[in-house]
């Protein structure tokens, strides 16, 4: 396993509440992911892979969208994957990610209209591929995102009596019990350390402050599964995490925020059927 005690060292000190940076994530990928060694640089990919998710969806929208440039990928070589598969073209694992792939596949074999379930079902796709990583850190952080996420859906879901299992993504024994449990805590107290944080968290109004919550017990989790990780490739990954959870607030104000939430609330309003290719 490789270390890096000068990278490490040399990095800022985070905390949830900074209001400036002076480093960002795109500064990291030109910076300190070159000289990583092939194996970890993997594992950094996943993280940028989120961007990438997000470039692809404005991409088969329209080819020539403005993407976000932290992505893994180039724009040209985004059409070029996209253009590939449109026409029943293959392309390697080793060259472009596979979940990715099967997105593009889906989304051209597939009729969906609803905006909101083709990133759910991408979603679903990229938290299993990462979670096979292999990294006992990188695969633990998307398998909590994955819970976090789900709880969270189904308790708004619960509340406004829509269908649970229609909102839940993912293939676990958790999101099974989300889908098919009535019990007031989906049988889950006892399966997950932060499910009555959750619960609390869930029924906060204020939109801004209850994902404040959210990014506090994430930051909480990230501190404490790498507690013991001094100059790994865990400390770089849980950096980048906290780093651009920083960013993201830097940039998201109150008012930006509320409407942000409340535009995700109405997107689970709107009951669409799943296909069952995507169940």
């Amino acid at each position: 396993m490789s270390k890096y005690y000068y990278l490490v060292a040399g990095l800022p000190e985070l905390t949830l509440e900074d209001s400036k940076l002076s480093y960002t994530v795109a500064d990291f990928k030109t910076e300190i992911y070159p000289g990583l060694s092939l194996s970890d640089q993997k594992l950094i990919e996943l993280f940028y892979l989120k961007f990438d998710n997000q470039n692809v969806l404005r991409l088969l929208e329209n080819k020539d969208a403005n993407i976000d440039a932290r992505g893994n990928f180039s724009q040209e070589e985004l059409n070029n994957c996209i253009a590939t598969i449109k026409e029943g073209g293959e392309i390697s694992a080793k060259e472009f990610p596979s979940y990715l792939s099967a997105f593009i596949s889906d989304y051209f074999n597939t009729s969906i209209e609803n905006d909101s379930l083709l990133e759910d079902h991408l979603a679903a796709l990229y938290y299993d591929y990462a979670m096979k990583s292999g990294n006992k850190f990188v695969s633990s952080w998307f398998e909590f995102n994955l819970i976090l996420n789900n709880i969270l859906v189904a308790f708004t879901a619960r509340k406004y009596k829509w269908d649970v299992a229609q909102h839940v993504v993912g293939d676990t024994e958790i999101c099974e019990a989300l889908r098919t449990s009535g019990a007031r805590d989906f049988g889950l107290s006892g399966e997950v350390d932060c499910f009555e944080q959750l619960a609390k968290i869930s029924e906060i109004t204020e939109l801004v402050e209850r994902e404040k919550k959210l990014d506090m017990l994430r930051w909480d989790w990230i501190d404490e599964a790498t507690f013991f990780d001094y100059f790994t490739v865990e400390r770089l990954f849980a950096f980048l995490l906290q780093l651009e959870m920083i960013e993201r607030w830097i940039a998201l104000d109150k008012e930006k925020g509320n409407q942000l939430f409340r535009s995700i609330i109405e997107s689970l309003k709107n009951e669409v059927q799943i296909p069952a290719e995507f169940r």
